[in-house]
């Protein structure tokens, strides 16, 4: 999605018997600390962070923070609720890759809709499963907002990548066909035209704010792009002075969408989103978003195909191979981690 650090895998939990008593501690305090530090890697809205975790024996409960909520810019909470959803996923990978092969249920409190939600745990296997295999992407994933170089995406990625998004039952549309690129773009500058004051003050707190913690810091905004054409999201302040620079002639973009848009299905695709930034970071490739459509009610419905008409659009993505870009920063493990 600073002063930035390099992200570094955490520090392996100590070994478990796979067999233990009912009453057993299974998530002690050095495997709570992984399992925070991947799900705290997740991206999000403008790296808000907006997520906390509560960390029993043997569950993990996720919940949003209203704190870090967007009021203006994502009045529905829609956009928390995605970027809790890539936390949960990270969360599932870590504890994939630590052998639990946990249950997770999402929204699992009616009348506390800020509980996203909860993953358990009953034993741990002597290996990792599936899921594990993401695990060391979750720290080399990045948002990009610099330039991609003109290669194109192999089909057999973007293949791998709209299977990772089938299996958090979401779609992936990737946008090829020229007229259809130029109709998502002139969305992209119909949103950017109509961006309103409230709403960049709103930005201005999590922006180039030199924050330690939290937001995008101002070198990784990227430039701004030579030509005013370009599909390219800048967060920064107008008039603001950036270097520009030329982009790819010709950006991969893919919009990700539901079935439905209720909060579940927001949840379901932030963690589709992270799923298929896993596996493109696996494969080479990098991503940033532009999403200013999707915050505009009657730009949002536009976005969808125009052949097909179906799912409710989520995100838009810019994918491309990049150059490596530094981490933006974290919140340390102790303010979004307690046990119960």
């Amino acid at each position: 999605m600073s002063p930035t650090t390099d992200r570094t895998t955490p520090r392996q939990p100590h070994p478990v018997p796979s067999v233990l008593p009912a009453t057993a501690v299974l998530l002690d305090d050095d495997v709570a600390t992984t399992l925070v530090e991947a799900a705290a890697a997740a991206p999000s809205v403008h790296n808000s962070q907006p997520w906390q975790f509560v960390v029993g024996p043997r569950h993990v409960d996720l919940f949003a923070d209203p704190d870090r909520h967007l009021r203006v810019a994502d009045g529905s909470g829609r956009s928390l609720l995605i970027s809790c959803g890539a936390a949960l996923l990270n969360l599932r990978v870590a504890a994939d890759h630590l052998g639990f092969h946990p249950r997770v249920r999402i929204l699992p409190t009616a009348d506390d809709p800020t509980h996203v939600a909860r993953l358990e745990v009953d034993h741990r296997h002597g290996w990792a499963g599936h899921l594990g295999d993401l695990y060391p992407a979750v720290w080399s994933r990045r948002t990009n907002r610099f330039p991609f170089g003109d290669r194109r995406i192999p089909r057999s990625v973007l293949a791998r990548l709209h299977d990772a998004v089938i299996l958090e039952n979401a779609v992936l549309r990737v946008v090829e066909e020229p007229a259809e690129v130029a109709r998502l773009v002139s969305l992209l500058h119909d949103a950017d035209r109509g961006d309103y004051e409230e709403a960049r003050v709103e930005r201005a707190r999590w922006i180039g704010t030199g924050s330690a913690v939290d937001g995008v810091p101002e070198p990784a905004l990227g430039p701004r792009p030579a030509d005013r054409r370009t599909p390219f999201r800048d967060l920064g302040a107008t008039g603001a002075s950036r270097p520009s620079a030329r982009f790819e002639d010709a950006p991969t973009m893919a919009v990700l969408s539901t079935v439905r848009d209720s909060p579940a299905d927001w949840v379901r695709a932030g963690q589709a989103l992270e799923r298929a930034l896993l596996v493109a970071t696996a494969e080479g490739i990098s991503a940033s978003f532009m999403n200013q459509p999707l915050e505009d009610h009657d730009l949002r419905w536009q976005v969808r195909s125009p052949l097909t008409g179906v799912g409710t659009s989520q995100m838009i993505l810019r994918l491309g191979y990049g150059s490596p870009v530094p981490a933006t920063p974290r919140r340390p493990v102790s303010d979004v981690l307690r046990r119960a």
